[in-house]
């Protein structure tokens, strides 16, 4: 999953000396809220749900109180911030948006439902004018290429970030504990079993494979996966804990085929065959269906042997995890070649939910909390002067007193992974390993062939969600290699799927294909 904030371009150098954010004193703002110059008439003030993915950090709801008031001055709204929990968002995300609840603005994803609730008509449909009126701050920022890639039949239905970012989904291990008990270093995560037994024999309080039920629970396999066929999420869904449509992203051809058809078959009962070794073994938690705790989040607390995450989301916790004399490895996922996929423009973005009272106020609210360098300071980092200080070196650093165990809004903690990332500084915190992965992961990433495609599932949503039932029933367990027989568990599977429709979701993927790489040429 995903995961998701980008500090790379900052790490890098890459902020384009754009160092405004800090000194900012919101030029962006309206003479007054309720003006009506731009033909904007902002004179009712109106509060506005909001809904992200994760959990709140402890500090939010006084960064919350700073971003309202702004919001307030600028146009005359304020926003009820509301998390969807890693452990829920299977179950609850598309159930906040189907039950009438009052929602105005959601993140969206193509791995988090896009597609499918678009195609539901759970997201408000986009137009250029409206756009260009209500978000001229970030319209001004995103490629066209980013909005064309949001749009299904010819209409957007969400505003993509306008700085993708760059990161490989990775596994984090302990490198204290890896030299203490004289396990070689690795490079590939198939070569982590001695790594996992050592963990096993030597920390009872360890879990070697902690995972959680979401972002965890399909993410050891992806990875051994990966290693065989170059392989990210199902294409018809983006839903990386569902079986559906395959491509191997270094095959030019742009070949699709079923997640338990060849060549994607084989790759997968490898992965499912070392899974089970491990599972058997006792390195996985018997039970991750019911645990709601990302391995990343409880790591530095000695209860997980591996953290799960990518570039991007594992920055604060190396940084806590130094702050506690750990030292630690990164493990990219790589395809075969040694390459992990570049993120596309739907990775990370906002929708405006479509029984939203006010599309239009929260067109407005979702370019403030994108562009204006004051408010995604304060969703990125907090407070200033609490959470964080720009320091002498112009890096954002701990303000004294303050260390990465207490900070009360730690960074990459609030979900608004969307915002203007070119607006960042670099952290003066990160450990080197993690500094060196930063420098390192941008020469691996390849663009997808399927970057700029966006499947309409339409004709074939009921099959889609029969298919997300039977993975969850009979897939997960060859996730986490709970199975007794690897090959029964894919033949049952496979049948399963077909019953499914799984082939006529394929055919329809292929149509849809074929005529997109058509227009490559």
């Amino acid at each position: 999953m995903l995961l998701l904030f980008s500090l790379v371009l900052a790490a890098c150098g890459g902020n384009n000396g754009n160092n405004e954010a800090a000194e900012s004193n919101g030029s962006s703002a309206n003479p007054t809220a309720g003006a009506s110059s731009d033909g904007i008439d902002n004179s009712k003030e109106v509060k506005l749900s909001m809904y992200l993915l994760g959990d709140a950090p402890k500090g939010m709801p006084e960064v919350m109180e700073q971003v309202n008031i702004k919001m307030k001055e600028k146009i005359n709204a304020t926003i009820d911030l509301n998390y969807i929990g890693w452990g829920d968002v299977q179950s609850k995300y598309p159930l906040v948006l189907a039950s009438g609840e009052d929602v105005d603005i959601i993140f969206t994803a193509d791995w988090n439902f896009y597609v499918q609730e678009a195609n539901k008509g759970a997201f408000y449909p986009l137009k250029q004018d409206e756009l260009n009126k209500y978000m001229p701050q970030h319209m001004a920022k995103l490629k066209p290429e980013a909005l064309k890639a949001a749009e299904i039949n010819g209409v957007p239905y969400m505003v993509p970030t306008a700085t993708p970012d760059r990161k490989a989904n990775v596994a984090v291990i302990r490198k204290d504990l890896r030299e203490k008990y004289g396990v070689p270093a690795f490079a590939k995560f198939s070569e982590i079993g001695p790594y996992l037994e050592a963990i096993k024999q030597n920390e009872p309080n360890m879990i070697p494979l902690n995972l959680d039920n979401q972002y965890d629970l399909p993410t050891p396999h992806l990875f051994l996966t990966n290693e065989k066929i170059a392989y990210t999420q199902p294409l018809d869904s983006g839903n990386p804990m569902a079986q559906g449509i395959a491509y191997d992203y270094e095959d030019p051809s742009g070949k699709v085929f079923t997640t338990v058809e060849e060549p994607f078959l084989s790759a997968s009962k490898y992965a499912s065959n070392i899974m089970k070794e491990w599972y058997d073994k006792g390195y996985v938690n018997k039970n991750p269906y019911a645990n709601k705790t990302r391995s990343k989040d409880n790591f530095c607390e000695g209860k997980s042997g591996v953290a799960f995450g990518n570039s991007l989301d594992v920055a604060a916790m190396t940084e806590l995890c130094a702050s506690k004399g750990i030292e630690v490895e990164i493990v990219t996922s790589t395809s075969p070649q040694g390459h992990a996929p570049q993120n596309t423009w739907l990775n990370n973005g906002l929708a405006v939910a479509a029984n939203s009272k006010n599309p239009e106020r929260a067109l407005q609210a979702m370019d403030l909390i994108m562009q204006d360098p004051e408010i995604v300071y304060l969703v990125s980092f907090g407070i200033e002067g609490k959470n964080y200080v720009i320091n002498a070196d112009g890096k954002i650093a701990l303000p004294e007193g303050v260390t990465p165990d207490n900070n009360t809004f730690p960074t990459d903690s609030s979900g608004f992974w969307f915002v203007n990332k070119d607006l960042f500084k670099p952290l003066a915190n990160w450990p080197q390993s993690y500094v060196d992965h930063i420098n390192s992961v941008g020469e691996k990433l390849k663009p997808l062939l399927y970057a700029g495609f966006t499947f309409n599932s339409e004709s074939v949503k009921s099959q889609i969600a029969s298919v997300a039932n039977v993975s969850t029933q009979y897939g997960n367990p060859l996730f986490i290699g709970a199975v007794k027989n690897v090959d029964e568990a894919y033949a049952q599977l496979t049948d399963k799927l077909q019953a499914a429709g799984i082939d006529k979701i394929k055919e329809e993927m292929e149509k849809q294909t074929t005529a997109y790489l058509a227009t490559l040429k």
